[in-house]
């Protein structure tokens, strides 16, 4: 089953300087998992490449079933440098919730 994230996870989005880091809470093991396998930085790259520049790296918290990235030069500078309206960032986890991954079933399902 095809599903964005957003039905299965929330996320929270902060911001230090450049840096954007992003923290995907996913719903239960098997929507962590297959975040995992389908959500790994290059995908954020390659899904928003005028908005992520710079290297992204992705720290896994399983027992919480959380996935964090972080965001090197995200924020155009970051908000003291920045003429974006939206040079903290927040608005990241709307665009990481967006995304589509495959769920073998619904999680609601159980």
């Amino acid at each position: 089953m095809r599903v964005r994230l957003h039905q299965v996870a929330s996320a929270r989005a902060g911001d230090k300087g450049d840096v954007s880091s992003i923290a995907l809470f996913c719903d239960d093991a098997a929507v962590f998992e297959a975040a995992r396998a389908q959500v790994p930085p290059e995908r954020l790259t390659e899904a928003f490449p005028r908005l992520f520049r710079g290297p992204v790296r992705r720290y896994e918290i399983p027992h919480l079933h959380v996935l964090n990235y972080v965001i090197e030069r995200g924020l155009e500078g970051g908000v003291n440098a920045s003429l974006n309206l939206d040079a903290h960032g927040k608005s990241f986890s709307f665009l990481l919730l967006e995304l589509e991954i495959d769920l073998p079933r619904h999680p609601e399902t159980n």
